[in-house]
């Protein structure tokens, strides 16, 4: 993997009552392929007194992909929806034009130990789907592509890879990939991938040549694709990326768009309680956070 162009170490941010350790964006890399926003939560060990509580939030011009490793998460959405969502499962909720959501520990885990542990994930929607309608789709792990080889085992998350396709119904080309070495190998299925592309290290260590990669680091390639690189065993790797969408994307607070006066009357929109409610969860809000109320994309 000769052409790492950035080495992104995982940053603390706090969502809520909930510390998470912040991939994208980052000051040098603002998105890899359609991919805006990655957020790696946990593992984190919660008391029966500690709960995630994310109240109802908008979101605009963007996909959310939710995938657990550990824990449980109850999703509920201005659609209706409300799902649980469990390990190796994946959340999929369109914003489109704009949804609110919430994401809570579920009733029956609240006064419990528990460990909550996995992967939130934005990506941008194309330009002339920024304004569908929003929706939502649960994809359950065993309908999720998985496939074994001698030296590790794969699952595709979402997109294609290697001639295979994930029921995650995605609106532009991309990927992500899990890979679970069971020994060292190399990985060379570099002519699958395409567009931009980025790797991080969930677990365990990868190298490239003499340099070596370790747990918790963002690996983004410097050209468009990543080059073979040696996986040590007992690694947890996850390989993301597709083709870059056209236009420049903007973000401000939980609002995607690659026009930024439709973030803004998202932004006074949420402001003056003009974006739909969530029909079980609708006497919580999050407000605009008081540094953004006052500022605008420039």
């Amino acid at each position: 993997m000769s052409n790492v162009g950035l080495i992104i170490e995982e940053k603390a941010a706090n969502i809520g009552n909930f510390l998470v350790g912040r991939l994208l964006p980052f000051k040098q890399k603002r998105h890899v392929g359609p991919f805006v926003f990655i957020d790696h939560m946990g593992p984190t060990k919660l008391k029966d007194y500690q709960n995630l509580d994310v109240g109802p939030h908008p979101h605009i011009g963007l996909s959310t992909l939710t995938y657990l490793f550990e824990g449980a998460i109850m999703h509920r959405d201005s659609l209706g929806t409300e799902l649980e969502i469990k390990p190796g499962a994946v959340n999929w909720m369109t914003a489109g034009k704009g949804v609110v959501h919430s994401e809570r520990t579920p009733e029956y885990l609240r006064t419990t130990d528990k460990v909550l542990h996995g992967l939130q994930i934005w990506i941008a929607l194309p330009k002339e789907l920024e304004h569908t309608e929003p929706s939502f789709v649960h994809v359950e792990s065993n309908k999720l592509p998985e496939w074994s080889t001698d030296d590790a085992d794969f699952k595709l998350i979402a997109g294609e890879f290697a001639g295979y396709k994930s029921k995650v119904p995605v609106y532009s080309p991309l990927y992500l990939i899990e890979i679970r070495a069971k020994k060292d190998f190399t990985f060379s299925n570099t002519k699958d991938l395409y567009g931009e592309s980025a790797l991080y290290i969930l677990e365990g260590e990868i190298k490239d040549g003499d340099t070596s990669y370790g747990t918790k680091q963002l690996l983004v390639a410097e050209d468009s694709t990543l080059c073979q690189f040696e996986v040590k065993a007992n690694s947890v790797i996850y390989i993301f990326g597709g083709e870059k969408l056209p236009e420049e994307h903007f973000i401000f607070w939980n609002f995607v768009s690659s026009d930024k006066e439709v973030i803004e009357k998202a932004k006074n929109d949420w402001i003056n309680h003009k974006f739909p409610i969530i029909p079980t969860d609708k006497d919580d809000y999050v407000p605009l956070p008081d540094p953004l109320l006052n500022s605008k994309l420039k």
